[in-house]
């Protein structure tokens, strides 16, 4: 059997991703992103992106075709994100993802947007090795994942409770005035001390671990620095940018990558991943790998531009699942926002 010809479509959020595998080689990933349309605003509005989906969907889905330069004919299945994200961009992708399953005469899956971050390492690495963890970062989730088969066996042990890490970002960016989105400005304005500032590690005194030992909160830090940051002007003091920021970001990095590696020792995993926007921080990459090394894991970690949403990761995913015989979507297909990361195909 020739490796299958997945078309995948990603509306989770604010970027409009269509990606082309077969089977784990890339040939093509249009993204359309609606960031700019969101940053007056500080953050995604549904409405919005909704609204950029429904204008993007057609001409990213024509470059993409283009790009891999095979005809809708030759595919074998179009893949599409079923959930989580926000409803009505979600529901732009399946629509879509209907439309073209069914004129071209091909077979529909909706599938998993945290699953697809870990399929994604497939056209950079190739073979997943199982089990292993996976550390997905980004500005609507925080999760740790024990992953023990790509396409049917994902297990959910540790998420946030509050702000994900990148909505702490976009909203330490905003007190620091700094433009959104806030995770690549803080990255490049943290040249200072990291150890300037001792600002919290949510969730690692003792008690906390009792009941949150792979869980992750960032809430009370970005409160933190907000009380940091209006002491300071309301007293007068001045103080360096770059200190703050470095020291933000290392109290978030701490705290992912502590978490990241004490799961892979714990389960007696060697093998650790990454995805989501936020994994393209380069203080999380670096302090993953330095810990990493000592512990013995090895670091997969994707290219910067498939770890933030992309068509890719879903056609990757897709491509996964059509090799394992699994039997495609009902034609009722919906789009589910509080889709578990165990529930890998719909």
């Amino acid at each position: 059997m020739s490796e299958p010809l997945v078309l995948g479509i990603e509306s989770s959020c604010d970027e409009t991703g269509v990606g082309i595998v077969r089977g784990r080689d890339l040939l093509a990933n249009q993204v359309a992103s609606s960031v700019e349309l969101h940053a007056r605003f500080g953050g995604v509005v549904p409405e919005v992106a909704s609204r950029a989906h429904l204008e993007a969907m057609v001409p990213t889905l024509e470059r993409a075709l283009a790009d891999a330069d095979i005809d809708p004919g030759e595919l074998d299945a179009v893949a599409v994100t079923a959930g989580p994200g926000l409803m009505g961009a979600l529901v732009v992708g399946v629509a879509a993802a209907k439309a073209c399953a069914l004129a071209w005469g091909k077979p529909l899956y909706g599938l998993n947007h945290l699953a697809g971050h870990v399929a994604v390492d497939l056209v950079d690495h190739g073979e997943v090795p199982t089990p292993c963890i996976a550390l997905l970062v980004s500005g609507g989730h925080t999760n740790l994942l024990r992953v023990d088969d790509i396409a049917s066996s994902i297990t959910e042990i540790g998420t946030t409770i509050d702000d994900a890490a990148g909505e702490a970002y976009d909203k330490v960016a905003r007190v620091l005035g700094l433009p959104y989105p806030g995770g690549p400005v803080i990255d490049k304005a943290a040249t200072g001390d990291p150890i300037k500032i001792n600002f919290p590690r949510g969730l690692t005194a003792r008690k906390d671990l009792e009941k949150h030992r792979w869980d992750f909160s960032f809430s009370g830090l970005k409160t933190a620095v907000a009380r940091w940051v209006e002491t300071r002007e309301r007293d007068g003091e001045e103080f360096e940018l770059g200190d703050v920021a470095a020291s933000f970001q290392e109290a978030v990095c701490d705290v992912l990558t502590a978490k990241a590696i004490d799961a892979c020792v714990e389960h007696g995993i060697e093998h650790l991943l990454i995805g989501g926007g936020v994994a393209a921080n380069s203080r999380l990459r670096s302090l993953l790998a330095e810990r990493a090394a000592v512990a013995g894991v090895e670091l997969r970690t994707p290219r910067p531009i498939l770890c933030t949403d992309n068509g890719a990761m879903i056609a990757a995913l897709g491509a996964e699942v059509v090799r394992r015989g699994l039997p495609p979507s009902a034609a009722d297909l919906g789009a589910t926002s509080s889709l578990p990361a165990s529930r890998i195909t719909l």
